[in-house]
């Protein structure tokens, strides 16, 4: 018969990644509490048990968040089967031999019952005791309550941290496959947590169960030794207590380490730094706790009575440790001073060096200054995350624009507040707002459920109450229902508003060129054909801003070119075409704005109105862009208009006017820069598939 040698390999391979590692697990554990077992497989499986536990110490010492060692339950689980399995075992040894010495049940029972405690039982009742004492009453009660309480928080923090995750992906900040990836994060901490609760009950059970084994174990071989082999009192004693103690020592000792274990998981905040790192960080960052502690304990010591070599040396050492700190930090601001200063010296050759074109700085299209204070948030080696978000910013922004969003310059203003910040687009000033590096921004999205302490602000992107908070009240206020941010966030939603209101500003001929430029690989004929023989760059650039003014995406350029070179022989005009391509567009334009319902509610103006606008225009110049109203009827008509929107607003419809296509442009301009977004269509622009439903006039009695 020929062997498989393919099978056995794949057999081997799905032991090996643990398809039948855990029921082999649960295999030996069932062996071991019903079959007798050799001492020699016992020492082997006790000092497996140990090694286990310093390996799982060691795992969560190591992992920089909880969620990097999300198994950990699960082992928790079976190393304290194990355990437990072990002590059945081991208890079926000691009682079988024990009246044959300390030997009897193994050479790691031995070692732990002579030489870890002397060989004398007392002293190894009381080391026991003690060992059980820290580990039921200190640590693993402390690591439990930590565990429940972290599962009580995670799960009430789950509503506020997924509106969070939305907020970001409405925002740009983040694309669908980061957030669901956070979302599934979200859950796996609270899962994580909730096992870790359930766990420890099994951890704090371990240790009342290790008590009574060792009562259990005493009085039973104490009756064995002397009833069925005749052993003296003293002699049996001796022989079954220091087997019991050694045997409950080889248990507790891998029980502490995993009770340590879960208490540094459950206390451990996510982090990118290895735990070491952390406490040398936070702890010695600042030299003056070591520098009073040295004088605290230099004065210990020199108290009469006292051991004034400990106390002094250790004093001593202290006092250098903080010295050295001091001077590490001396020299790191000094570095940064000379570093600051190099560029405001000039070198010969520049002193030398005539001026040119290049000493002409270009304007920056898109500009973000920072305060002092906000560098680290732009620097990558300081842990900033602003420069991601800027770059999640533009993805964004360039998907749904369909043009490439230019870079962000970004450098630091000394002239701003140090927390300040600013937003430049061509060198002019677009927006400006201030954060604070070190807290988070609580937004109250309309309806929270209590106050937060901190300070209270305005949200700079969209005007919504905010308040920055300390970081440690971030899971509170999503409790309470707010949207909390850190300060990338904040700047990065605030550049994202900003880019999108002034998007027709961003586009230049150079990227109308590289539109065109793509397209072309596409469609070479018609770009052949429009660009520039019937349509001149310049008109054409002028039409895509009107388009992004008007917040109409230029993803679908070719429907946009198809309808600019079948109206090119009618008009040249700039509004005109415009009409053109809207209407083209109208089937994208109307879903951007009322999605997939087939009814699409919409305001209209007063029939006596609309015909006086469309008289005026025609007495008008062609392509005049000035609306003739009296003033006292344009505020009668922009307040009713923004009455209409707010009660589309509160019902969750989108605000859209619906007027005659002559006037368009104009009333478009017109509620461009009032209080509340109205979306401005022409009868053209309704797609057939559209059914119109008239929820108010407005301009009655002309306004």
């Amino acid at each position: 018969m020929g062997v498989d040698r393919a099978a056995i390999l794949s057999n081997v391979r799905s032991i090996s990644q643990g398809n039948l590692g855990i029921p082999l697990l649960l295999l030996v554990v069932l062996a071991m509490v019903t079959l007798p077992m050799p001492t020699l497989l016992l020492d082997v499986f006790f000092t497996f048990n140990i090694a286990l536990s310093i390996v799982v110490l060691l795992v969560c010492i190591y992992a920089l968040r909880p969620l990097d060692f999300a198994v950990f339950p699960t082992i928790l689980l079976a190393a304290t089967l194990l355990r437990l399995a072990l002590n059945v075992a081991s208890t079926r040894v000691v009682l079988l031999n024990g009246h044959e010495g300390g030997a009897a049940a193994g050479q790691v029972i031995q070692a732990f019952g002579d030489v870890v405690v002397g060989g004398n039982y007392v002293v190894g009742i009381v080391v026991f005791l003690i060992l059980v004492i820290i580990n039921f009453v200190v640590v693993t009660k402390g690591a439990g309550r930590i565990s429940e309480v972290s599962a009580r928080f995670t799960l009430d923090a789950m509503p506020g941290k997924q509106m969070a995750i939305d907020a970001d992906v409405n925002a740009g900040l983040i694309s669908q496959d980061e957030a669901r990836a956070r979302r599934q994060e979200v859950t796996q901490e609270a899962d994580f947590y909730g096992a870790m609760d359930g766990a420890s009950k099994f951890v704090r059970g371990d240790a009342v169960a290790g008590i009574l084994i060792l009562v259990i174990n005493l009085l039973g071989g104490l009756a064995i030794g002397m009833v069925q082999h005749d052993l003296d009192f003293d002699t049996a004693m001796r022989n079954y207590s220091l087997l019991t103690i050694g045997d409950g020592l080889v248990a507790q000792l891998p029980s502490l380490l995993l009770s340590t274990a879960a208490a540094v998981m459950v206390t451990r905040a996510n982090s990118s730094e290895a735990m070491g790192s952390q406490v040398f960080s936070q702890m010695f960052a600042s030299p003056r706790a070591l520098m009073v502690a040295a004088a605290v304990i230099f004065i210990m010591g020199i108290v009469p009575g006292m051991p004034h070599f400990a106390f002094i040396s250790l004093a001593a050492a202290a006092a250098g440790a903080g010295w050295m700190i001091y001077r590490r930090q001396q020299q790191a601001q000094q570095q940064e001073v000379d570093e600051a200063d190099l560029p405001s010296t000039p070198r010969p050759e520049e002193e030398q060096r005539d001026l040119n074109w290049d000493d002409v700085m270009p304007v920056d299209m898109i500009g973000l200054e920072v305060g002092y204070r906000l560098i680290p948030m732009v620097d990558k080696m300081q842990g900033g995350q602003l420069l991601g978000r800027i770059k999640g910013v533009r993805k964004k922004l360039s998907q749904d624009l369909g043009f490439l969003v230019p870079s962000v310059h970004i450098r630091d203003n000394l002239d701003l507040m140090p927390g300040a910040y600013r937003i430049t687009l061509m060198g002019v000033i677009t927006g400006e707002g201030e954060v604070y590096p070190d807290r988070e921004l609580a937004i109250n999205p309309g309806q929270v459920f209590g106050s937060l302490k901190g300070v209270a602000v305005k949200d700079p992107a969209f005007g919504l109450d905010a308040v920055w908070i300390e970081k440690s009240q971030k899971e509170h206020a999503q409790t309470l229902g707010y949207t909390v941010v850190d300060a990338s966030t904040v700047v990065a939603t605030h550049l994202n508003q900003i880019l999108q209101s002034h998007a027709h500003g961003l586009l230049g001929h150079e990227e109308v060129q590289q539109l065109l430029d793509v397209l072309g690989k596409s469609c070479p004929k018609l770009v052949e054909e429009l660009v520039p023989k019937r349509l001149s760059i310049s008109t054409l650039l002028k039409v895509l801003q009107n388009l992004l003014m008007e917040q109409v995406s230029l993803k679908d350029f070719r429907t946009i070119a198809e309808a600019l070179a079948d109206a090119v022989d009618r008009t040249q005009d700039p509004l005109s075409l415009t009409a053109a391509v809207r209407v083209a567009l109208s089937r994208l334009i109307v879903q951007s704005i009322n999605g997939s319902d087939i009814e699409l509610p919409v305001i209209t103006l007063d029939p006596a109105l609309e015909q006086m606008l469309l008289g005026s225009m025609q007495q008008g110049q062609p392509n005049d862009e000035t609306l003739v109203l009296e003033p006292g009827m344009a505020e009668r008509l922009q307040t009713s208009l923004g009455q209409a929107a707010q009660q589309q607003e509160m019902m969750g419809k989108p605000s859209i006017l619906l007027v005659a296509a002559p006037v368009r442009p104009l009333m478009a301009r017109f509620v461009r820069y009032g209080d509340h977004q109205i979306h401005v269509l022409s009868y053209q622009e309704i797609p057939e598939s559209k059914r119109v439903t008239i929820v108010a006039t407005v301009g009655g009695n002309h306004g």
